[in-house]
């Protein structure tokens, strides 16, 4: 294949696979459900995968040079909460996995998975639920302790509650209320960062339908605890450089679009590699991929996780325009696609010394 064209995936199936990734409920620490899935068609398709002892998945993609081996990775690990209490009234206080405002999740719907495997559905609410009932309703402060969730079961006092097995601790996933739609736009919960996940997906398929390998041995890091800040702090020591694949902010003082590629130049933990940031905006410019760079004060990455933790790396970060990053989130088929492909292209560079 020409390595000035842009590699064609197969995108009914990314497509599908965004889909079945997002309809699996997998808060940071809840991932052991959505990795044996994923291990499962990875190595359908006929690929390596080695679990590591806190549940990253690491696909294995053997190239030409062994010697500089790049990573990429994408988590799968999403927003969430933990039973923290059971209430008086049989409701549940909750405690947030990862960082996001109270308001977007008020009102959802979600589902408690206690530790003997059932699952019971709720929803989010104020616990100044109704403007009818209470003057202060709208002015109430949403934050943790004036969230609750109620349970649809007989659940009115904390005895009811804790007979149906539901116990402090138990994880709470929200629901993602995915759509897909005919014209190629996708919103849902948790495109951050089973977008990325879906892109790395497609480009693994590619690979294996082309009979195509990377310039490089590459290892696609799957990680299971991101949101909370830890997701890959340990990498295997082979690897010299590393794409955070993860999704692009959109808004104030930003350039991305839902149907760009997000070429991050900066984040919360400083900047990313000039070398390879560079090699990313000349090859989405080559293959003529929409794309933007921007910086993110409020955000950190894989590859932040994996600096901090000590790792010898060069890295970068890329992925699909998210807009509303942490609330009702949105992006396009297109952008997904592009991901996938300009990490193709890089995958096909030689290592820069």
């Amino acid at each position: 294949m020409n390595h000035d064209s842009i590699l064609e995936l197969d995108e009914p199936y990314v497509v599908q696979w965004l889909e079945k990734l997002l309809k699996t409920p997998s808060p940071s620490g809840y991932c052991r459900q959505i990795i044996a899935m994923l291990q499962e068609e990875v190595e359908r398709l006929g690929y390596a995968v080695e679990l590591t002892p806190k549940g990253n998945a690491i696909i294995t993609v053997p190239g030409e040079d062994t010697e500089h081996v790049l990573a990429l990775s994408a988590h799968v690990d999403t927003l969430g909460a933990m039973v923290r209490s059971i209430k008086a009234n049989g409701m549940i206080r909750f405690t947030p996995i990862g960082g996001y405002a109270m308001h977007t999740v008020e009102g959802e719907y979600c589902l408690i998975h206690t530790r003997d495997g059932r699952e019971f559905e709720g929803t989010v609410l104020s616990t100044k639920p109704s403007v009818h009932v209470y003057s202060d309703a709208k002015e109430w402060k949403r934050e943790e302790a004036n969230m609750e969730i109620r349970i649809d079961d007989i659940a009115s006092s904390k005895q009811e509650t804790e007979a149906l097995g539901i116990a402090v601790g138990d994880f709470i996933s929200w629901d993602a209320r995915t759509r897909i739609l005919s014209n190629g736009w996708v919103k849902s919960r948790h495109l951050d960062d089973k977008a990325s996940v879906a892109a790395l997906l497609g480009l693994l398929k590619a690979w294996k339908d082309k009979g195509i390998q990377p310039k490089r041995t590459t290892k696609m890091i799957i990680s299971t605890y991101e949101e909370v800040g830890h997701g890959t702090a340990y990498i295997p020591s082979d690897i010299v450089e590393m794409i955070a694949v993860d999704m692009g902010a959109i808004g104030d003082d930003l350039s991305a679009t839902e149907k760009d590629v997000s070429i991050c130049a900066k984040d919360s933990s400083g900047p990313y590699d000039y070398e390879m940031t560079s090699t990313l905006i000349e090859l989405a410019k080559r293959l003529k991929i929409p794309y933007a760079v921007d910086i993110y004060p409020h955000y950190g990455s894989d590859a932040s996780a994996a600096l901090r933790g000590g790792s010898n790396i060069r890295a970068a970060l890329i992925g699909p325009g998210v807009h509303a990053s942490h609330g009702m989130e949105r992006t396009h088929v297109q952008a997904i696609v592009g991901t996938a492909a300009l990490l193709h292209a890089y995958t096909m560079e030689p290592y820069r010394e």
